[in-house]
């Protein structure tokens, strides 16, 4: 059943003053229901050809049903159990832990940029025709898209194939195991182990889903690789509030004569992740800086835009290279680390094969530091969600979007539209975006669009629909406070011939991705202006405030914050790559 936004917005006396207040973008009027998709938790109906949907509906189940509920409350103060239990839901799928080393896995964990190595080192070794599986998360617009094979997600008919296998027989036992299912993430990640074992992956790429130690990925005994991207502070409820406490974590990924690579970190986070090396016996080594590798063709080129994603492309070459001399080279041996040995080991800057230069170049990786041009209308995305990554993401958009400027014909516009979610603190990211000089800064929920729909892949039960509009009410109120005090040092033009800057920029929230990105958009996006997307009709009031998004010769947009904004702007403005 999907939820009536109207009555949705109504629930909660305070909730519902503080919405009757507001002058709201959309007009709701009697003869115009507006629904949300992604809350209904009921399976849906059987419809015929509708069999991916289905199986997505059950899998949606997963998310809220009480035996996960009671699963995540008891391993919340026993994490050691989640290993356990992993294994536990393994056994009952078909699957045996031994069966595990026979995907020759390449395991990856960090704060940032661990779906990045990912990326790259999936596309070097798949360049070297290799069959490859890539687990990865969270997905940007389909479920299918955290398991690939050879860089494509799988298709829906292969997915609903292997989802009924998996889903079926964990089913038929749960009555004998206290009614006991596999939460989502942890489903999911046995469905990927079987995806590959069926499909016979010459390797299998997996990136941890939080910290490692006691992550579902980390139920395999025998990978080729490990490797741990640059460490910060997140997830902290589960992970710690230190980075030595997280880097603890992240090091429960290594394995005993297993190798191990890392890319440079901060002092007391590499402190910990020797001793965890030290303590698992597995040998580590540091990546050299990408510009130390000798090549014959100049600078190493990028598929994946951003200064940061040097480190991750170096990483990328060692977890290559070292899963290659395994395969071709199986009876080489790697330093051996003991108690006495607690140095940490210097990559080699070897140079990169013809292959591996060009598998860098032909990275993709959607929704990091991506650019889609649109006619007069420019998207700048990036899943950017820490503190770390938005400063980050704030030097790529400054500088990328400042080429685009510098090439435009007329003034140009500049739009934020951002979104947080969880434990992040969105205060403070917002105010690494102040200096960007935003003529309109848009929020919105995680929520496609406000009409009912079949496509169950960006589900999430998980937050109510008040709590992600109050979440937005509160970005909007930062925002004005950020720029109420940067008003009062004075503002700067960034880029000649751009639209002179108010003194505050202009805030609003809209009730879906889609009525922002058309409002932003103002009809200028061929894209967004498909018959198929219906329109919100808008307030007159709201409509004279976007006469500078009309006028403007070219409308940059900058959409950041979550993954998941990102991926529900991608199912509107890149929908050919997502069908």
């Amino acid at each position: 059943m999907m939820v009536c936004m109207w009555s949705a917005w109504r629930r909660g006396s305070v909730f519902a003053a503080r919405l009757a207040k507001r002058d709201w973008p959309c007009c709701f009027s009697a003869g115009l229901s507006v629904r949300f998709r992604d809350f209904s938790t009921k399976t849906a109906p059987h419809i015929p050809g509708m069999e991916y949907q289905d199986a997505i509906c059950t899998l949606n189940t997963l998310q809220t049903n009480a035996s996960a509920l009671e699963q995540v409350r008891r391993e919340r103060c026993l994490p050691q159990l989640q290993l356990q239990a992993m294994r536990g839901f393994l056994e009952r799928a078909g699957l045996a832990v031994e069966e595990l080393d026979h995907l020759n896995i390449i395991h990856v964990t960090g704060t940032k940029g661990k779906g990045s190595t990912c990326a790259f080192t999936e596309q070097i070794l798949r360049s070297y025709g290799f069959r490859t599986g890539f687990y990865s998360s969270p997905h940007l617009v389909q479920v299918r898209e955290r398991i690939r094979i050879n860089g494509q997600p799988i298709g829906k008919e292969l997915f609903t194939k292997y989802f009924w296998q998996v889903y079926g027989r964990l089913d038929e036992t749960k009555d004998a195991h206290g009614g006991m299912m596999p939460a989502y993430f942890r489903f999911l990640t046995i469905l990927a182990f079987h995806v590959f074992l069926q499909e016979k992956v010459d390797l299998a790429v997996i990136e941890v889903g939080i910290g490692g130690a006691y992550d579902c990925t980390n139920i395999m005994r025998r990978p080729w690789v490990c490797g741990v991207s640059s460490l910060g502070i997140d997830h902290t409820q589960i992970l710690g509030d230190t980075i030595e406490k997280i880097a603890w974590q992240k090091g429960g990924i290594f394995k005993p004569g297993v190798p191990a690579f890392t890319v440079k970190q901060p002092e007391d986070a590499m402190v910990m992740l020797r001793s965890r090396a030290n303590e698992m016996r597995s040998p580590l080594r540091v990546c050299p800086d990408l510009e130390e590798y000798p090549t014959d063709c100049g600078s190493l080129v990028l598929g994946l835009a951003g200064q940061h994603q040097r480190s991750n492309a170096s990483l990328a070459l060692q977890l290559s290279r070292s899963w290659l001399q395994r395969r071709c080279l199986p009876e080489a041996s790697f330093p051996s680390t003991s108690d006495e040995n607690t140095e940490v080991l210097q990559g080699a800057a070897f140079t990169p094969s013809p292959i591996m230069v060009k598998g860098l170049a032909d990275t993709e990786w959607a929704g990091r530091n991506q650019t889609l041009r649109h006619g007069a209308v420019t998207y700048f995305l990036d899943g950017a969600h820490t503190m770390r990554s938005m400063k980050a993401c704030v030097r790529w958009f400054r500088e990328t979007a400042s080429q685009h400027e510098r090439n435009s014909s007329g003034a140009v516009a500049r739009v934020l539209l951002f979104n947080a979610t969880g434990e992040r603190d969105s205060a403070a990211m917002l105010k690494l975006l102040v200096p960007c000089q935003f003529d309109f800064a848009v929020f919105c929920p995680n929520i496609t669009e406000a009409m009912a729909s079949c496509d169950a892949d960006q589900q999430n039960f998980n937050v109510s629909v008040k709590n992600m509009l109050t979440r937005c009410l509160d970005n909007e109120r930062s925002w004005h406070l950020h720029n109420s005090q940067a008003s009062t040092k004075g503002s700067r033009l960034l880029i000649e011939g751009s639209l002179p800057k108010k003194t505050a920029t202009d805030a609003l929230v809209f009730p879906c991705i889609l009525s922002a990105l058309q409002w932003i958009a103002q009809g200028r996006d061929p894209v967004l202006t498909d018959p198929a997307n219906r329109v919100l009709p808008v307030k007159p009031s709201i409509n004279a405030k976007a006469a500078p998004l009309c006028e403007a010769s070219e409308i940059h947009i900058l959409i950041a914050g979550s993954l998941h904004l990102v991926g529900g702007a991608l199912k509107h403005l890149d929908a050919a790559n997502y069908k």
